[in-house]
């Protein structure tokens, strides 16, 4: 049997945070699930019979307690998956005053794993952020617009979004890996998944609702197959840190931007100041 491994994984009460929770826990780890919805959160952790955790993103004092009760409860998280995210319809800002996408997708995220930061260094932990092709397809990060004020479209802040996860790793990948802290971001396919079910874009509504079209999306399960490879193999032996990943190995096709350590190191230095993080 693999090392056991403490895995947190959020957006953990659905699709590929679910099917990976199930296929982490069925391979021995102690899984933690972290989801929005409490009944959904708590109906995958009693299948389980595992710890979990409920926050919602939209609400940063939310990702606050979150931290807090992870590193009370788990001094010890060998993989952190941020799976968590989605894609919404019309423009919204948080209670925080940011955009929603934005926010849900990378500012939560960002801010949770710098929180937890002491214990993944102490762990030699591997830290894992679910991307997407759309950070190519639709994704350019504005630093005077981060918020999309100027430009919104639901395709075009989920794009920034998940190209922010990809910046977000390699960022993380520079700072942290001296330390022993592990990063990579994968794209897991256009999955059958309710994660575009407040979008207002009519051809994702229907790519993702319409019975028909479903039958050619990707399942959960498969989906969250690259989330169990990056949290059960070793980084440096069998995938290489810092990096974005499509089908288990390096990207082919990125977007430009994706590739800029002086981007990514901006960004970070933004986000840190919008979460009230220090540098």
């Amino acid at each position: 049997m693999r090392d056991r491994r403490t895995v947190v994984i959020t957006g953990a009460s659905d699709g590929i945070g679910a099917a990976a929770a199930r296929r982490l826990h069925a391979d021995g780890h102690e899984v933690v699930v972290v989801g929005r919805s409490p009944a959904k959160t708590r109906a995958i952790a009693a299948d389980l019979k595992a710890d979990h955790l409920v926050a919602d993103y939209s609400r940063l004092d939310d990702v606050r307690e979150l931290a807090a009760a992870l590193a009370a409860k788990h001094p010890r998280i060998d993989v952190l998956a941020n799976n968590a995210g989605g894609m919404f319809g019309a423009r919204a800002e948080t209670v925080d005053g940011f955009e929603q996408t934005f926010q849900v997708n990378h500012l939560a995220p960002f801010l949770l794993t710098n929180l937890l930061q002491d214990v993944l260094i102490a762990s030699r932990a591997t830290v894992i952020q679910t991307a997407s092709v759309a950070a190519r397809l639709f994704g350019s990060i504005d630093m005077a617009d981060l918020n999309s004020r100027r430009q919104y479209t639901p395709m075009r802040a989920y794009g920034a979004a998940k190209l922010g996860n990809i910046l977000f790793t390699r960022e993380l990948h520079n700072r942290l890996n001296p330390h022993g802290v592990n990063a990579a971001a994968f794209h897991p396919g256009v999955i059958a998944s309710a994660f575009a079910a407040g979008t207002s874009n009519r051809a994702m509504g229907f790519l993702y609702t319409n019975t028909f079209a479903r039958r050619f999306l990707g399942t959960p399960a498969s989906g969250a197959d690259q989330l169990v490879w990056l949290s059960e193999t070793t980084p440096g032996q069998a995938w290489v840190p810092g990096l974005y990943y499509e089908k288990r190995s390096v990207a082919a096709r990125v977007n430009p931007q994706s590739t800029r350590d002086d981007l990514a190191h901006e960004l970070w230095e933004r986000s840190a100041a919008m979460t009230g993080l220090k540098t």
